[in-house]
């Protein structure tokens, strides 16, 4: 009988090949080597066995879409490692609900100043709610007062929540360049801050 995949000692650039050409027992095979490796390794990121699942089959079915575009000068197992870690960062995003309140720090990386920040939907009473309103709202109308180029990198980093190097990548500047941006954007907002007399619980630099 007919084996539905290729022998262990097929290198994974020929099967790449034979995949690109349709052969399905190519696919097979290359999803039969590394699919519990990818699930484990999505797992580690989103524990819930149910979403892992999910999502190793949302990184093959994303994988195999893209084949044309792997290089072979790299091995198949971290450029299809990259593609699961990229599919669980984006599901980790969709998923994660903005509820950071005020008494939590945001505008805090590492060990720099701690700054707060906005509302959340956690259950307020109606004054704490308009409170909070309030504060975002001034948040808002800060950050839209900083230098294009600072009000670009608050907006990447803590509304859209991208790395510093996915945000070195975007603006292709370097990672060290992006910190002191922020770290002067920040600075900024606390100078505005206080020429408006608000006493929104950012600290002093």
């Amino acid at each position: 009988m007919r084996t539905n995949y290729f022998p262990r000692t097929c290198p994974d650039q020929e099967l790449v090949q034979k995949a690109l050409h349709a052969d399905q027992r190519a696919y097979a095979t290359l999803m039969q080597r590394y699919e519990k490796w990818i699930f484990f390794t999505i797992k580690k990121m989103v524990p819930q066995p149910e979403d892992a699942a999910d999502l190793t089959q949302e990184t093959f079915a994303k994988a195999f879409r893209r084949l044309d575009s792997y290089q072979p000068s790299y091995a198949f197992s971290t450029w299809l490692h990259r593609i699961a870690v990229n599919t669980c960062i984006d599901f980790i995003r969709k998923k994660r609900l903005q509820t950071c309140s005020l008494d939590a720090p945001l505008l805090n990386d590492e060990s720099e100043s701690n700054y707060y920040y906005i509302t959340g939907t956690d259950h307020f009473t109606p004054e704490e709610a308009m409170i909070r309103q309030q504060r975002h709202q001034m948040v808002r109308k800060v950050v839209h007062l900083l230098r294009d180029k600072y009000r670009r990198m608050v907006e990447l980093r803590y509304f859209q929540e991208l790395s510093y190097d996915e945000i070195a990548q975007q603006l292709d500047l370097p990672v060290g360049t992006v910190k002191a941006q922020l770290f002067r954007a920040r600075a900024a907002m606390a100078r505005h801050l206080l020429e408006m007399n608000y006493d929104y619980g950012l600290r002093a630099m």
